[in-house]
């Protein structure tokens, strides 16, 4: 256990971290005294018909949700819904490998914590803590989508709205590959240490080699191209590199990267019904709007549109932003406008 600055209210903005007991994992193990790190926004009515769900994606934090996608003037509007960001188990601000008072599970020991567990872990935080047992949305990006899908999968009248913004319902073969290089990244550098490291900048050099891979896709080959890193208010593309994207990932705690990557590489609704994708969605009676990025490197919008197919009340509505995947971090000017546009769209539906 060690302290690292970048996961405080300091950096991230406040957020209160509620304890929801003794956490069995699906796939064997157990976290004792599970903590999810939380941040509100808006009431919840009397009716308690008014919740949105917003998971975090791979290494997101509740921040870039407050700074970008909620507030007036935006379709996540407090006045509107009560607004209850939970920070995924394992990404440095819920319990996490870093973090956790049990020694059992410390550093390398951490469990593996699949998708499924985060929904567990949101469902009980949900009805024990907020007395919500019906959600009016769940908003998901990315690792957030997934957990977005499970939901909808597993508690399908309990969900009435979906919007999966660059992501799928299980992890396709590319991106099983795809993770496991960016694992390779830390794991790789002699300071990682098999997980037994004195602090993150013992593992500078991997974060980095990781930070790189996600140059080359998380962000496309056309906004490379088209020098759109101009935006980011750099001179030039190797700037966009060592200001913009290593700074994003060196502060990461490494141990904590590994668990939520691995995670994601296993991620799959499917385990639900027997590998029957078409069973899975199929079963879900949420109106779904799915909303890949025309320039996604992985979550490719031909993956989405047949996914899409197979959901009963599904709409694909294609993002246009030539940043790629990490247009979710609101680095383009036209992004939000289209997000926004489309959630309006979903959240005034039956």
């Amino acid at each position: 256990m060690y302290t690292n600055d970048f996961y405080s209210p300091e950096v991230q903005g406040p957020y209160e971290k509620i304890g929801i007991g003794r956490l069995e994992l699906e796939n064997g193990g157990v976290i004792e005294n599970c903590e999810l790190a939380v941040a509100t926004r808006g009431t919840l009515n009397k009716k308690k018909d008014n919740a949105v769900l917003l998971p975090t994606w791979f290494t997101g934090t509740h921040k870039t949700w407050i700074e970008h996608y909620i507030g007036s003037g935006h379709t996540l509007d407090p006045e509107k819904y009560f607004i209850v960001i939970v920070n995924q188990i394992g990404n440095g601000l819920s319990t996490s490998p870093h973090n956790t008072g049990d020694p059992s599970i410390t550093g390398p020991k951490f469990p593996f914590v699949s998708t499924g567990d985060d929904v567990t872990a949101q469902e009980r935080l949900l009805r024990e803590h907020f007395g919500i047992t019906e959600l009016f949305a769940i908003v998901g990006i990315a690792m957030g989508g997934l957990q977005g899908y499970e939901w909808a999968v597993r508690y399908p009248q309990r969900v009435h709205r979906l919007a999966s913004i660059a992501a799928g319902p299980h992890n396709t073969p590319h991106d099983h590959l795809f993770t496991e290089v960016l694992i390779e990244q830390i794991t790789s550098d002699p300071g990682f240490s098999g997980g037994e490291y004195a602090s993150h900048e013992d593992v500078a050099e991997g974060l980095k080699r990781h930070a790189h891979i996600w140059a080359v896709l998380g962000l496309s080959t056309e906004w490379w191209r088209w020098e759109d890193w101009r935006d980011l208010g750099v001179n030039s593309r190797e700037e966009a590199v060592t200001e913009f994207l290593e700074p994003a990932f060196t502060a990461l705690d490494p141990n904590s990267v590994v668990t939520m990557a691995r995670k994601w590489q296993l991620s799959d609704v499917t385990r639900h019904t027997g590998g029957d994708l078409a069973a899975a969605l199929g079963g879900i009676t949420a109106r779904v709007f799915v909303l890949p990025i025309n320039f996604d490197m992985f979550v490719t919008p031909m993956d989405c549109a047949e996914e899409t197919k197979l959901i009963p009340r599904g709409q694909l509505h294609v993002i246009r932003d030539e940043a790629g995947h990490f247009a979710l971090y609101n680095i383009s000017r036209t992004y939000m406008e289209q997000i926004d546009r489309n959630l309006r769209e979903l959240f005034a539906s039956r």
